[in-house]
């Protein structure tokens, strides 16, 4: 028995020596802000001389726009010539205030800070902390994770910072919650139970490629259906492996200031949840015509919005109710309180966003894709080894370049034909490439959300730092990707389909 437990705690001595390396190697760099800065500069030289190599490449892709094939020729852009410096200097600003989840983020605070210092947010959490049990805690943050990808990125703010919190309620590490929350709504971006905005987007490019061997063929937005359906339960399996078993056995018992202890939900409480509950009826009321009139666009388009109205209506209803909101002061007074804990994420943000912008303007993201799919299809691989290589190639070009539709444009030309000639169908081609675009998201300092993650836990780790989220979510990336590869494996070997009339093979 001796012998047995020497051996156990060799192996995990072993994860978390290699964890320990990334997250030490990591945040030995400086300040986030200041190294994505640094990054910024390390793009323009390399930009520079990128374009004085001449690295550039020719290929056929899908125009995204006209969804047309398309013979283009990339270059490296450089950002060290007249017409590049001219760029940084003149798109400093919109880089900055057009960086996608900026705005998505400030307009979200502005409800969650009312729902937050009404106090309702406390008693929803007091209300899950007393009700659900505490071995289903972790999957039901994986799972809601996955299901959040259904409002498209909305996932991202509002469900990681509650996780922490959801966790913090029930005595357990913080961090652990916000990892299994940004695990599931990025890294299992990819797989749920309802047909979602990115299924018709590939569906479209996977299509285009697929007549450059077959002029009729066409992809369905289901083509994927069952086999995603079946990946939202085995992603949030892991899921809760990976927090349970490796991330929050690694990271200890929580040492930090913040707590949340409850005790039973008081007469004022039920009273103020019933306004609220009462409120967000009214709310659905108002709201339902709406999307009957508008349609489905009103729904798509002004979802943040609506979310900022999910909390901050019954967060007012709630405060009133209680007496915590007595004039609109008291309203404001929360929102600025809880826009004011966003600075550190403005700096970060203006930082992130130029380094994000150069490697775009650069074209180097293409490039490496471009060049990545021919190394691939140089090397004959058939069969399983080439699906597992080209899942490999598509979670490593991730990192590079985030894109899920941008990616597909250039590997589905590639890819899709190359994969229909051995007998396997367009449909099956992009599932491959899914699970590769999914698993790596949450490890990439590209990723549009990464700096955001990360001053959501500087909340609760003020020196952790990019090396210490990555630590934290390498161990989800690397088992999404080997569990999902399997899963993907088992289906080929058993020939399921994995959509609605859709096979493997052609």
């Amino acid at each position: 028995m001796n012998t047995s437990t020497v051996k156990i705690e060799k192996k995990i001595s072993f994860v978390d020596k290699f964890l320990n390396v990334i997250e030490k190697g990591g945040n030995a760099l400086p300040h986030p802000a200041t190294l994505f800065g640094i990054l910024a500069l390390v793009m323009v030289v390399i930009s520079g001389i990128g374009s004085a190599l001449g690295w550039s490449v020719e290929f056929e892709g899908i125009n995204r726009k006209t969804m047309q094939m398309e013979n283009m020729v990339i270059q490296t852009k450089s950002l060290m010539n007249a017409e590049g410096i001219n760029y940084i200097f003149t798109r400093m600003v919109k880089n900055f205030t057009g960086f996608a989840p900026l705005g998505t983020v400030l307009v979200a605070i502005i409800g969650i800070g009312v729902c937050e210092r009404s106090g309702l947010m406390a008693i929803l959490l007091k209300k899950t902390a007393l009700s659900t049990p505490k071995k289903l805690v972790t999957v039901m943050v994986v799972f809601l994770g996955i299901m959040s990808n259904v409002a498209s990125d909305a996932g991202y703010v509002v469900l990681p910072p509650l996780a922490a919190l959801i966790f913090l309620s029930f005595g357990r590490h913080p961090l652990a919650g916000l990892a299994a929350a940004f695990a599931g709504v990025s890294g299992g971006f990819s797989a749920n139970l309802l047909i979602g905005t990115i299924d018709p987007l590939l569906g479209g490019i996977s299509t285009e490629a697929s007549r450059l061997l077959d002029a009729t063929y066409e992809v369905a937005p289901t083509a994927n259906y069952f086999f995603m359906f079946v990946s939202t339960f085995v992603i949030a399996v892991i899921g809760w492996f990976v927090t349970e078993k490796i991330v929050e056995p690694r990271l200890g018992k929580y040492e930090g200031d913040d707590t949340l202890e409850f005790d039973e939900v008081t007469p004022a409480e039920k009273k103020g949840l019933r306004a609220a509950g009462l409120a967000t009826v009214a709310l659905i009321i108002c709201l339902v015509p709406l999307y009957f009139t508008l349609g489905k666009n009103f729904l798509g388009h002004g979802l943040v919005p609506i979310i900022v109205l999910f909390f901050a209506v019954p967060g007012l209803a709630y405060g009133i109710s209680v007496g915590v909101i007595k004039s609109d002061k008291d309203v404001m007074g929360m929102i600025s309180k809880s826009m004011a804990t966003m600075s550190g994420y403005l700096v970060l943000v203006f930082f992130a966003a130029q380094f994000i912008a150069f490697f775009n303007y650069s074209n180097l993201g293409t490039i490496l894709a471009v060049k990545g799919a021919g190394l691939l299809e140089a090397t004959g691989m058939t069969g399983i080894p080439l699906i597992i290589g080209f899942i490999l190639v598509v979670g490593i070009l991730n990192l590079f370049m985030g894109s899920a539709s941008a990616k597909w444009a250039i590997l589905a030309p590639v890819f899709i034909p190359m994969l229909m000639r051995v007998g396997y169908t367009p449909e099956f081609t992009q599932l491959a490439y899914r699970i590769g675009d999914s698993t790596t998201n949450i490890i990439s300092p590209l990723m549009s959300y990464f700096a955001m993650i990360i001053v959501f836990m500087q909340k609760y780790d003020k020196k952790g730092s990019m090396g210490t989220l990555i630590s934290i979510m390498l161990p989800f990336s690397m088992a999404f990707l080997i569990g999902w590869s399997i899963l993907l494996i088992v289906w080929m070997m058993l020939g399921l389909p994995i959509g609605p009339g859709i096979g493997i093979y052609m």
